[in-house]
C-alpha cells in the first residue's frame, strides 16, 4: 500500500507544471462527488461552463440515498441550474486554485429548490483535480478539466 501511495504521489507530482483550475471565458469543468449535508446526503454531478473571467453557468443533479427533505421519497432527487462567479483573478489566487461562490436553483422532487455554496477546486494535473462546496448544498469529490 505505501509504494502505491508513492507512485501516485509521484504522478501527481511530476504533472503538475500544467495544472489552471480556471481560466475563463469557455472553460468546462465536470465535477462528480459525494453529497454530505443539505437536502440529503447522496452522490452530485456538476458541469460549469465559464461565460468569461467572473462567471459560469451551469447544471448538475444530485440523487439522495439518505436523510432526503421531510424525509419524503419524491424528495431523493434534485435538478438545477448553477451560476458561479470565480474569484482566482481578483483574489490573485495560484494557477491551481479557484474559489467560487455560486447559486443553485431547480426541483427538489415535487418542491421548489434554491441553494448557496462555496465553492474551491484544486487542480493535481492539467485535467484532474478535487473540488469541495459548502452550503446549503455541500459535496466533495473530483473535478475534471475538459
Amino acid at each position: 500500500m505505501k509504494k502505491l501511495v508513492f507512485m501516485l504521489a509521484l504522478v501527481f507530482a511530476g504533472a503538475t507544471a500544467n495544472a489552471q483550475a480556471w481560466t475563463g471565458k469557455g472553460d468546462q469543468k465536470i465535477n462528480a462527488g459525494l453529497s454530505a449535508w443539505g437536502y440529503g446526503t447522496g452522490i452530485t454531478g456538476t458541469y460549469d461552463y465559464g461565460l468569461n473571467n467572473l462567471i459560469s453557468i451551469g447544471a448538475g443533479l444530485n440523487g439522495y440515498f439518505d436523510n432526503y427533505k421531510d424525509n419524503d421519497s419524491d424528495n431523493n432527487v434534485f435538478i438545477f441550474g448553477r451560476l458561479n462567479f470565480h474569484l482566482k483573478e481578483a483574489l490573485q489566487l495560484p494557477e491551481k486554485l479557484d474559489i467560487y461562490p455560486g447559486v443553485d436553483v431547480g426541483v427538489l422532487g415535487k418542491d421548489f429548490g434554491i441553494g448557496a455554496h462555496i465553492g474551491a477546486r484544486y487542480f493535481f494535473t492539467e485535467r484532474i483535480g478535487v473540488f469541495a462546496e459548502v452550503g446549503n448544498n455541500g459535496s466533495l469529490g473530483v473535478s475534471i478539466n475538459l
